[in-house]
């Protein structure tokens, strides 16, 4: 500090001394103004990272595949920014025995997004968000999707902790490591119930949003928006509980493999297991592309519901519109779970004007004993008049969709639901949502009088500036 005041002292001194000699108006200045700092660029994370915390006054960047190792806790302070680098597809892999600690809040929330500059980040932008850890799986030593050499996932601790996601946001992550090995924005294999996942956004990812591997890990709020393939996708035995999820599609992004809001498997085919996938979704909103009829929607557009291969989910006191398909049951080992009870469909309101219940090939039940089943507890609605069904439920698409434009949504859309056919319906007494973790409330979907997206959520991440 010395040496600096004695320099601009010096250099002050040049200034008078020149004026001074000067014999006309112009007289020489020196400037003496301090250089300016060059932001530095965003810290990098590579390989295995031992503990440490990422403050919110830094960026960084993930290149290649970054992991969180048995015994290492990866923090993360509200506020903080976290970039996917695109050519290396960075991907962050909190292995088995590893913890992240994302503790963010409504007005800090911790994002993770597209290393791209604003205006020109795409979905499969960067490999997304994987937690792995200790909990029943139904398939032997499974490798987790995506990630190479191969990383086991899965025990048998129900209660195992991987850490915490709260007030996070995970944006154009998901893709295509190689060859039929993709990633998605959130991918869980086998995470416990000791793990906390409330408030948590995927959007614009290149594959599925939340996909889960078995696990126990029960979540709320969660929001799937724009998302590439499948926007729920549960599998091998997962026994978690969710309440509270917004899904919402965009009218052109479809994968040719077939885009749902929900898809489930008990396994990789229809063999037998002893752990089934039985976890029970309540309370979801699942808002297809197509809001009017003369809409022009991507062709690979599925299903609301598509269930498959033994699963046994339960989904209850949800609702699901705009999709050009409704339910479909793909094997006979399926409509037998609905029909002993195993799984469970439950006061749900579903509008599929295309094709509202379907059956897979080579089965004992059609569509109308899968119908039958719907029928028993669920409302339908199969009017091919899709503003009168949005009008119906109290969804108001001019707030949701821009106009009824594919491609204006609303950079803050407002989801409460103050009247019409969702504000009542719900039920928790059947035996699937007597568990405490369900809020009892009388609405069906996502939402009620209170939208719980406020302040964190982001709907046009493409141009947000951090």
């Amino acid at each position: 500090m010395k040496k600096n005041l004695i320099l601009m002292a010096s250099l002050l001194s040049a200034v008078i001394t020149l004026n001074s000699c000067s014999n006309d108006d112009n007289p020489i200045v020196v400037d003496v103004t301090p250089p300016t700092a060059t932001p530095a660029g965003p810290v990098e994370l590579t390989g295995d990272l031992a503990t440490r915390t990422l403050t919110k006054d830094k960026k960084y960047l993930i290149k290649g595949q970054v992991f969180v190792r048995s015994g290492a806790v990866l923090t993360i302070e509200p506020g903080t920014v976290i970039f996917g680098d695109k050519a290396s597809k960075g991907t962050l892999v909190i292995d088995r025995g590893g913890k992240i600690i994302a503790d963010g809040t409504a007005a800090a929330p911790i994002v993770f997004t597209s290393g791209q500059p604003a205006g020109t980040r795409d979905r499969g932008d960067w490999g997304g968000l994987v937690i792995l850890g200790n909990a029943p799986v139904n398939q032997p030593d499974p490798a987790i999707e995506g990630i190479t050499p191969a990383v086991i996932f899965g025990g048998t601790n129900n209660a195992d902790n991987s850490g915490i996601l709260k007030y996070v946001r995970v944006e154009f992550a998901g893709i295509e490591l190689t060859p039929n090995n993709e990633t998605n924005s959130i991918t869980l294999g086998g995470v416990g119930s000791g793990t906390q996942m409330d408030y948590t956004q995927v959007s614009f990812g290149g594959d599925d949003g939340f996909e889960w591997f078995g696990g126990s890990v029960n979540s709320k709020h969660l929001v799937a928006f724009a998302m590439w393939d499948d926007c729920f996708d549960v599998d091998f035995g997962f026994t978690g509980k969710v309440q509270f999820g917004v899904a919402v599609r965009y009218g052109s992004y479809a994968d040719q493999s077939g885009s749902n809001i929900f898809e489930t498997d008990n396994g990789p085919n229809d063999n037998l297991t002893t752990l089934i996938t039985t976890g029970v979704f309540s309370n979801i909103t699942g808002i297809g592309p197509k809001i009017t009829n003369t809409q022009s929607i991507n062709g690979n557009f599925q299903h609301a519901l598509d269930l498959r291969r033994r699963t046994a989910l339960t989904i209850a006191n949800s609702a699901f519109v705009g999709m050009p398909r409704g339910l479909r049951m793909n094997q006979q080992s399926v409509v037998d779970n609905y029909t002993t009870g195993t799984g469970v469909l439950l006061n749900n309101y579903m509008s599929a004007p295309l094709v509202t219940f379907s059956a897979g090939t080579g089965m004992t039940a059609n569509a109308a004993a899968i119908q039958t089943l719907w029928n028993a507890t669920n409302e339908t609605n199969t009017s091919t008049d899709l503003a009168a069904v949005y009008l119906d439920l109290g969804l108001n698409t001019n707030i949701f969709f821009g106009n009824n434009t594919s491609t204006g949504y609303a950079s803050n859309p407002d989801f409460r639901v103050t009247a019409g056919a969702l504000t009542a319906g719900a039920a928790f007494t059947n035996a699937k949502l007597a568990d405490a973790f369900f809020t009892r409330v009388a609405y069906r979907g996502a939402f009620g009088t209170t939208d719980w997206t406020d302040g964190w959520a982001e709907f046009n991440p493409i141009a947000k500036v951090y």
